[in-house]
C-alpha cells in the first residue's frame, strides 16, 4: 500500500509565501516523476509543477518565477516552494508521485488560500 503524505497548506496573504511537502511511503518502488496538481472550486485539476528523478522540471505558466519544485530522493519526498502567493493561486493542492513501473498515486490534497 502506497501513502502520500502531504503537509504546509494554510491560509496566507497575498504576496506571502507557503511550502508544501509530501512523502511517499509503502511499496512504491522507484519513483519517475513526483509533482503538484492544485483544484479551485468548479475547475478541473491542473499541473502547477513536475519533477523527474534527474531534476528536470517543468511549471505551469501561471507559476514560473514564483514557485519553485524541488525533492530528495532519499526521503521520497517532494516540496513545492510557493512565493509571491496571489488569489487565484487558492485551491486545493495534490501531490502526484509515478512509479518507474507507471503506477500513479495521489495525495489527498491540502488546501491553499491566498486572502487579498
Amino acid at each position: 500500500q502506497v501513502q502520500l503524505l502531504e503537509s504546509g497548506g494554510g491560509l496566507v496573504q497575498a504576496g506571502g509565501s507557503l511550502r508544501l511537502s509530501c512523502a511517499a511511503s509503502g511499496s512504491i518502488g522507484s519513483i519517475n516523476t513526483m509533482g503538484w496538481y492544485r483544484q479551485a472550486p468548479g475547475k478541473q485539476r491542473d499541473m502547477v509543477a513536475r519533477i523527474t528523478s534527474v531534476g528536470i522540471t517543468n511549471y505551469a505558466d501561471s507559476v514560473k518565477g514564483r514557485f519553485s519544485i524541488s525533492r530528495d530522493n532519499g526521503k521520497n519526498t517532494v516540496y513545492l516552494q510557493m512565493n509571491s502567493l496571489k488569489p487565484e493561486d487558492t485551491a486545493v493542492y495534490y501531490c502526484n508521485v509515478v512509479s518507474t513501473s507507471f503506477n500513479g498515486y495521489w495525495g489527498q490534497g491540502t488546501q491553499v488560500t491566498v486572502s487579498s
